[in-house]
């Protein structure tokens, strides 16, 4: 077996079988983690093979568990010596494969890192680590009147990392913004194990925004150990209203027309009639099984705000033509209406064996639109879809719902989800707008992007990992993988960039 002072492995490591290649990486990080910290027999790192997009699995070679900063360190430098890719793993909510393992790589797990280190109510910052679920910093901020804003659907279970990578948002980001908006600091490694910070506890921080750059990177270029978030008081009053429209045209109406209000609410988000057939069996929340789309509007403040914007919205909505209207009288009843969105997903998986989330966005005055197109591609691919919405932002959730023991339905599950996202293009929006690119979208952006716009993001994934480490093989195609895909115009039988397709 070969010594960390010897040559490194990276000089031979492709002519190595995948068991050769395991032997080596398991006895380099066994000199530097404990017998506990490292997974790597099949039935360990079965647990490990994919996040929440479970159609696409892979075992990687180990997993590591370190419990310390300097272990993190160390695992990194051991792989990148030995030449061997890092996949960062938080709590594996991901919803587009961004955590899969690499077949040839270690899978580095940071569920351990889960302290919350100091709270600064008059600053009102926090500073926690990587592991910590996005709902126990609000929890934790509670005491002080304070929370954290961004609240994905997962926020029992997702991790602040995680949500770093993804630049998560939540139902609530149309009034308060994306991770991006409300992280003044990460603390992390590159993928030779320097450490490395972006941000700061200032508002803003000399040179370029790399902060802003490496939030939403998917982990590709460094990896998350600690997060400065902004903390918010918490209103002192949030009341929901609960729309029902019986065309899906009026109801995507009403959401640009809210907004051209000049009304930003503090959540604004629409579900058609499928989903909310879902939700209202498995939760009760009260919503109108008739209506052909429902929209949650919210609004928060001082009492006295809340009343008027309500009244405002009220107006709007009812002019936009919605049937019903309820207003939430307690908070008891707010929470009912948001319980049925917030348990969308659980809510599909007991409808179907499977479902695939899209993650697209378009402009808000295409929502009918994009609804509309949807229908026609359950017809197309003989597939069913729920539509739940961020409407606020124009961000979907479709969920394509499907049987992946049946490679005939997957197929057409991943022809229907490029469809969506595609079309998205197509209307002025994009191929992902919270949940990442991973491995699922690899090949939409590949017609949101041209070969030039790809290579320049390779670029900057070169600048952070030369040797294209972390989590390769995600993000961004490669040219050889759009000409595949027939969405690159190639001349000359050659393909640009060549140099581009080892990442």
């Amino acid at each position: 077996m070969q010594d960390l002072a010897e040559p490194p492995v990276a000089e031979q490591a492709d002519s190595l079988s995948n068991r050769e290649l395991q032997a080596h990486v398991v006895q380099a990080l066994q000199a530097v983690l404990p017998p506990e910290s490292l997974l790597w027999t099949a039935e360990q790192t079965t647990p490990y093979e994919c996040d929440g997009l479970t159609a696409y699995r892979q075992r990687p070679l180990a997993v590591a568990l370190p419990s310390s900063y300097e272990q993190i360190q160390s695992v990194l430098q051991t792989c990148h010596h030995l030449g061997v890719p890092v996949v960062a793993r938080g709590a594996g909510t991901g919803l587009s494969g961004g955590a899969m393992p690499h077949a040839r790589g270690v899978t580095l797990s940071l569920a351990r890192f889960n302290r919350i280190l100091g709270i600064d109510p008059l600053a009102r910052t926090a500073v926690v680590q990587c592991g910590v679920r996005n709902l126990a910093i609000s929890e934790a901020a509670a005491a002080h009147g304070l929370y954290y804003a961004p609240d994905p659907s997962s926020q029992i279970a997702c991790t602040i990392g995680g949500n770093v990578a993804e630049n998560s948002g939540g139902v609530h980001c149309l009034k308060y913004g994306l991770t991006v908006h409300n992280v003044l600091a990460v603390k992390g490694f590159t993928a030779a194990g320097e450490p490395v910070e972006f941000g700061g506890a200032a508002l803003d921080a000399p040179g370029y925004d790399l902060l802003a750059l490496v939030t939403g990177s998917e982990g590709m270029l460094a990896v998350t150990t600690e997060v400065t978030v902004k903390l918010l008081p918490k209103p002192r009053l949030a009341r929901c209203i609960m729309a029902s429209f019986v065309d899906v045209r009026q109801a995507g109406e009403a959401v640009a027309a809210v907004v051209a209000a000049g009304i930003i609410p503090a959540g604004m988000e629409m579900m058609d009639k499928p989903m909310t057939a879902a939700v209202e069996d498995f939760v009760h929340a009260g919503y109108d099984l008739a209506a052909a789309a429902i929209l949650l509007v919210e609004s928060d403040g001082t009492p006295e705000e809340v009343e008027e914007e309500i009244g405002r919205m009220t107006q709007v909505l009812t002019a936009s033509g919605a049937t019903q209207i309820a207003v939430s009288q307690s908070e008891a009843e707010r929470l009912r209406f948001w319980s049925g969105r917030k348990n969308a997903f659980p809510a599909s998986g007991r409808i179907s064996p499977d479902y695939m989330c899209m993650d697209s966005t378009i402009p808000r005055k295409r929502l009918a639109d994009i609804l509309l197109a949807i229908q026609q591609m359950e017809k197309k691919y003989g597939l069913r879809c729920c539509n739940v919405f961020h409407a606020g932002d124009g961000n979907l959730h479709p969920l394509i719902l499907f049987d992946a023991n049946d490679p005939d339905e997957l197929r057409r599950c991943e022809l229907f989800g490029a469809d969506i996202l595609e079309t998205s293009v197509a209307m002025g929006g994009t191929v992902t707008g919270e949940h990442g690119v991973g491995v699922e979208k690899l090949n939409s952006m590949c017609v949101q992007f041209s070969a030039a716009e790809n290579a320049q993001m390779f670029g900057i994934k070169r600048a952070f990992d030369p040797e294209g480490l972390l989590n390769p093989g995600k993000v961004i195609p490669t040219p050889r993988r759009c000409a595949e895909y027939g969405k690159m115009l190639v001349r000359g039988g050659r393909l640009p960039h060549p140099e581009l397709e080892r990442f």
